[in-house]
């Protein structure tokens, strides 16, 4: 299969993609439909901002930012329904069941480690010893840019330890699960072995708890964006959003049968990160997954990144020598 140059990058030689903006099919129908798939993201998204940013303190709480989470999610699965994207991802009730088994394992089991060893206990113990007198500086700043500078950091840091899943084997196995689907789906962000959704979770956005508003305003616009990665639905996103967010259209190539398309769009937020360090590829796929788009049961997906890590590990250690030095092996 011929590829598609993009820099110094040879893309599509394993599955097809779809390279370019111009290139990706556009909204069709009426007015009123073709405005709704084109503002719908920004308006939630300024919408989001300017909830948080006014609402009293009685109902400027985590409980809310949770209601309006599920609330959100919901009518993004409608939209689903309404206008997706590609029709052979379009989701059944045996699988929606699963998506939301890994949804029930995030927000419990995941949740749970995580408050103990995780990012939740280590930036709890940075807070411990930390003289938060220093952040005066960035507690002075306007509210907004406090948020947009939470986002950015934690979104950062996300970037890094992505990249290093794709490029470390022991980070690799643990994260390969979740590029074992193959289609998106608004709940799909979820799938994946535990110990992934772990490592993926860990950050230090949460450091920035100790201010509340602009900590919920930050968790609002990660939410307004994140959630689009794994979605069935076609929209037509302004060019502003598309160079500054990640997109559907970005993550979908993330999760192409294209090896190298697949070593792209890291970031969770703001693909202008990726754009930074050379790591964006602008364009879509349809084809999703790994080995042909080879589906994995639940239980494959909780034990492959031990055993496939055991059967990699046995393999390389049958590959050494008995003796690696010959010359200290003694003379008959």
């Amino acid at each position: 299969m011929d590829g598609i140059r993009v820099g110094k990058r040879i893309v599509g030689t394993q599955s097809p993609v779809t390279i370019g903006w111009d290139n990706i099919p556009k909204v069709e129908g009426g007015t009123f439909k073709r405005l709704f798939f084109t503002w719908f993201q920004p308006a939630v998204l300024f919408g989001m901002v300017a909830f948080w940013y006014y609402a009293p303190n009685s109902i400027a709480k985590a409980s809310t930012a949770i209601g309006i989470s599920i609330v959100f999610r919901l009518l993004l699965q409608i939209l689903e329904f309404v206008n997706p994207r590609h029709k052979s991802w379009q989701i059944t009730w045996k699988e929606l069941a699963t998506d939301l088994f890994y949804v029930g394992i995030s927000y419990t089991c995941v949740r749970l480690v995580d408050n103990y060893i995780g990012s939740d206990a280590i930036i709890e113990a940075l807070q411990k010893g930390f003289d938060f007198d220093k952040f005066a500086w960035f507690t002075s700043l306007p509210l907004l840019v406090q948020a947009f500078l939470i986002v950015f950091i934690f979104d950062f840091v996300q970037y890094w330890m992505h990249r290093g899943m794709h490029n470390w084997y022991p980070l690799w196995l643990p994260h390969s699960v979740h590029h074992y689907i193959t289609q998106l789906n608004v709940h799909k962000g979820a799938v994946g072995n535990p110990l992934e959704l772990f490592l993926i979770g860990l950050g230090i956005g949460g450091l920035f708890d100790f201010l509340p508003r602009a900590f919920l305003l930050a968790g609002a616009i990660g939410m307004s964006v994140g959630a689009y990665q794994h979605i069935n639905v076609r929209f037509n996103s302004p060019r502003w959003w598309r160079w500054t967010f990640n997109t559907t259209e970005h993550h979908s190539l993330h999760h192409s049968q294209d090896f190298e398309s697949t070593r792209s769009n890291y970031c969770n937020t703001f693909i202008f990160i990726d754009r930074m360090f050379g790591t964006c590829i602008d364009g879509e796929a349809e084809l999703l997954g790994m080995e042909g788009g080879r589906r994995m049961s639940i239980r494959e997906q909780m034990h492959y990144p031990f055993t496939e890590g055991w059967r990699a590990w046995k393999e390389r250690k049958s590959r050494e020598p008995f003796f690696a030095d010959h010359s200290a092996v003694p003379a008959e």
